[in-house]
């Protein structure tokens, strides 16, 4: 759950019942919350705009990233990698986890 904060003073009932929801899914990482790299929707909303008057991604560039990572590009046969060698955090890994950014198998690479 993400409040909207500039809407909030046309919902005083609610209100604080609202920020404590998000802040519970914040700390939970709950939902939009639990994405390595939250990106807020107004920003992503922003970004898809400005994407359709930028030069779109060409394909060879897309077939070069290794699919384990979706949420950022590790190109294929990159020499092996390490947690400390990225700057993500808390990504989405898919099988094969090639690099082992994976070590507990949640699904979810370099979380410490």
């Amino acid at each position: 759950m993400k409040v909207y904060r500039q809407y909030l003073k046309g919902c005083p009932q609610s209100k604080d019942s609202l920020l404590q929801a998000e802040n519970y899914a914040k700390q939970q990482r709950l939902a939009f919350w639990n994405q390595a790299s939250p990106v807020m929707p107004w920003d992503f909303r922003h970004r898809a705009t400005q994407k359709t008057t930028s030069v779109p991604i060409q394909p060879q560039q897309q077939n070069n990233c290794d699919p384990s990572y979706p949420d950022f590009c590790i190109p294929k046969n990159s020499p092996d990698l390490d947690c400390p060698d990225v700057t993500q955090r808390r990504f989405r890994v898919l099988p094969p986890d090639t690099h082992k950014f994976d070590r507990d198998g949640d699904g979810i690479g370099c979380e410490k």
